[in-house]
C-alpha cells in the first residue's frame, strides 16, 4: 500500500490520502459592494477540480478575518454573513467529491493594501480601494510599501477577536479544518520575527513575547473551534538571515520554529503546516527540490507534532518518500496542482493505489 494514499486521522477527522492542496491566492473576489470577499464561480471551479481530481484535503487560499487583513482588494474574506453562505457551496461540492474543505484565516499586516500581482503588486492608495496598513512595528514591508501603523494592545486583542469570529463563520460554512497563517510576512509572522517586530512591550523582544500574538490567536481559535475537529498552524520555519552566515541581520531560525512548535502542540495545534521565507528579509533563499522538508522533518522528530511538507514537491515518487520514510506526514501541493488537477489520481495510478475518480468521468478510464 503507498504511504502517500494511507488515511490520516487528526482527532475525530480522517482525511483519505497525505496529498493535500495548499492555499493558493487567486485575487478574484470582488474589490466592493455586497459580494466583496466572498468567493465566485472561479473559486468553486479551481478548488473544486482539485477535489475532483483526488486531493485529499482542499485548504483555500488565505482568508482575512477582517478588511484590513486583506492583501488585495479582490481576496477572499469571511467576515460577515454573504462570504459564509457562499463558502458552504464551496465546503458542500469539495465533501461530495470525497475531499476534506479546510480554510487558512489570515491578517496580512503590512503586507496589505496591494494589487494583484499580475498587475505588478503595488501598494495601493485610499482612492483605488486600498487602505492603511498595520503592523507590530513602523516598518515598511519593503521598499516603495507606506510606513504601517503599529498596532495597539486595543487593536491586537481586536484582531484576536476577529480570528475566533471568523472560526465560527467557517464552521457554520461546513469547513473541517481551520489553518492559523503564520507564516509569509503576514501578521503572525511580523510578530515572530526580530527582523520585523521591533516592539519593547509584551509582544516584542524575547522570544517569549514575540509568540504571544500567535498563541493568543490559536487559543481563541481553538475555543470556538469542535475539540472533535483538528486546528493547523502554517510557520515560515526561518527568515533564512540567522543560518546565512554572511548576512548578519537577526531573524527566526529553524530552532525557533521547534521551540513554537512545541508550545502550539500544548495549545492545540494538530498539525504544523511548515513553510520558509516570505517576510520581505531580502535574504537568499536555497530553493531546491523539497528543500523546506528538512524543517518539517525536524518539528515532527523533536516535537512529535504532526507536519505537512511543502516547496517544490512535484513528483509522485518525491512526494512518496517524503511520507514513506517519516519525513512529513503529508504533503502539500501548490503549483504542481494548479498545472495538473489531476495530479493526486495520476499519483495514485502510478503507486498502485485506488484513484478517486467521479461516477461521470469512468467510462473514460
Amino acid at each position: 500500500m503507498s504511504a502517500l494514499f494511507e488515511p490520516l486521522t487528526l482527532r475525530s477527522l480522517t482525511i483519505p490520502n497525505r496529498v493535500w492542496m495548499a492555499p493558493m491566492c487567486q485575487y478574484c473576489a470582488a474589490v466592493d459592494g455586497p459580494d466583496a470577499g466572498a468567493p465566485t464561480d472561479w473559486h468553486l471551479a479551481h478548488l473544486g477540480a482539485r477535489a475532483v481530481g483526488g486531493a485529499g484535503l482542499i485548504l483555500t487560499e488565505a482568508t482575512a478575518v477582517s478588511p484590513e487583513g486583506r492583501i488585495s482588494p479582490a481576496d477572499l474574506g469571511l467576515w460577515n454573513d454573504r462570504q459564509q453562505e457562499a463558502f458552504s457551496r464551496i465546503t458542500r461540492f469539495l465533501e461530495e467529491h470525497g475531499a476534506v474543505p479546510g480554510i487558512q484565516l489570515a491578517h496580512s499586516g503590512r503586507k496589505a493594501s496591494t494589487d494583484r500581482p499580475w498587475r505588478g503588486g503595488a501598494p495601493l492608495g485610499t482612492d483605488q480601494h486600498g487602505w492603511q496598513p498595520v503592523a507590530p512595528s513602523a516598518v515598511p514591508f519593503a521598499s516603495g510599501h507606506p510606513v504601517p501603523d503599529e498596532l495597539t494592545v486595543s487593536e491586537i486583542n481586536g484582531i484576536v477577536r476577529d480570528f475566533a469570529a471568523s472560526a465560527e463563520r467557517a464552521l457554520a460554512a461546513g469547513f473541517k479544518v481551520v489553518e492559523v497563517h503564520g507564516a509569509h510576512g503576514y501578521l503572525i509572522n511580523e510578530f515572530l520575527s526580530p527582523h520585523s517586530n521591533h516592539r519593547a512591550d509584551k509582544y516584542g523582544g524575547s522570544f517569549e513575547n514575540r509568540v504571544r500574538f500567535a498563541l493568543e490567536v490559536v487559543d481563541a481559535v481553538r475555543s470556538v473551534w469542535p475539540r472533535e475537529l483538528p486546528v493547523f498552524f502554517r510557520v515560515s520555519a526561518t527568515d533564512w538571515l540567522t543560518e546565512n552566515p554572511e548576512d548578519e541581520r537577526d531573524g527566526w531560525t529553524g530552532e525557533d520554529t521547534v521551540r513554537l512548535s512545541k508550545e502550539l502542540l500544548a495549545h492545540g495545534v494538530d498539525l504544523l503546516d511548515t513553510s520558509t521565507g516570505g517576510n520581505a528579509s531580502g535574504a537568499a533563499i536555497p530553493a531546491a527540490p523539497g528543500f523546506q522538508v528538512p524543517f518539517a522533518t525536524e518539528v515532527r522528530t523533536q516535537t512529535g507534532l504532526p507536519v505537512a511538507a511543502v516547496g517544490l514537491i512535484t513528483e509522485t515518487g518525491q512526494a512518496e518518500e517524503i511520507v514513506a520514510s517519516g519525513a512529513a506526514d503529508a504533503v502539500l501541493l501548490g503549483r504542481a496542482l494548479l498545472r495538473d488537477p489531476n495530479w493526486a489520481n495520476d499519483a495514485a495510478v502510478a503507486l498502485g493505489a485506488a484513484p478517486r475518480r467521479p461516477d461521470q468521468y469512468l467510462l473514460a478510464f
